[in-house]
């Protein structure tokens, strides 16, 4: 008489406050790309009735945040992954990586954070990293009006590695703590004005305090997981992802069986 052992995860639960049910607001109406109230119907009804499968792409998002030398990058990160705050600032040398994990309407999802160097002579070493991105920050600090003028610079410079249509863009303005309301007020309009140009949803926010930090990155996790999602369900059609992962797996195999048959001249 044999006896299955169900197979261990490897990954450890998904925290309790990383589990969205709904999708979350915007920052404003008008400084939001989607501005719809829930998630896309298709994929209510695809994670209802678990047809994402257990290895589709959409699992994980790669997210590289860009901007200006000490505008906040690496707090904002810190801020949502450790809910830690560090004034002792250090620049980032090349990229760091943090992973966050979420549950999505029950699926398991997960955010790669890039944090790239802000400093000219280590632009050629974060470039490299940006390709392959679902998910483009660009940030500035909002007490910094130069660092709101660079964010064209940073959009093309991360454009290049990746294709326009297929990222979506976030313009994130920190240290909101440190600004005057009439302060923040000129510069919202600047900011509002250049993230509709560049089709961005726009946030401010303050990693000091925490304001807007957990929300911000909630709706980028919700975004991207509807966005990859729809994607896979437009690949598979009414079949699951994963059986179209076996299936492609399962041609591959064939076809380089069939190589592996054929006369050394025919190959």
């Amino acid at each position: 008489m044999s006896v299955r052992v169900p197979a261990m995860s490897v990954l450890p639960p998904v925290r309790r406050d990383r589990v969205i049910a709904q999708l979350p607001q915007c920052f404003r109406k008008e400084a939001a790309v989607h501005t719809k109230e829930d998630f896309n119907n298709k994929v209510k009804t695809a994670c209802q009735e678990q047809r994402t499968g257990t290895v589709g792409r959409f699992k994980i998002s790669k997210v590289i945040v860009v901007g200006d030398l000490a505008v906040g990058k690496t707090c904002l990160i810190n801020r949502f992954c450790k809910d830690a705050f560090d004034k002792n600032y250090k620049a980032t040398i090349g990229v760091d990586f943090e992973m966050e994990r979420f549950e999505v309407l029950g699926v398991p999802f997960s955010l790669q954070l890039w944090d790239t160097a802000g400093q000219e002579r280590f632009k050629c070493i974060a470039s490299t990293y940006y390709r392959g991105a679902q998910v483009v920050i660009i940030v500035f600090d909002v007490t910094d009006v130069a660092s709101l003028g660079h964010v064209r610079q940073w959009l093309e410079d991360a454009l290049k590695e990746n294709d326009p249509t297929a990222v979506q863009l976030f313009l994130v303005g920190t240290k909101k703590d440190l600004s005057s309301p009439a302060q923040y007020s000129q510069i919202e309009q600047d900011a509002l004005k250049i993230a509709q140009e560049i089709t961005a949803e726009y946030w401010a926010l303050s990693s000091l305090t925490g304001e807007n930090v957990n929300e911000f990155f909630f709706r980028v996790a919700s975004l991207a997981f509807e966005t990859n999602v729809l994607a896979e369900l437009e690949k598979s059609g009414t079949r699951q992802i994963g059986e179209v992962v076996r299936i492609s797996s399962t041609s591959n195999n064939l076809h380089n069986a069939s190589k592996k048959k054929q006369p050394s001249c025919c190959q």
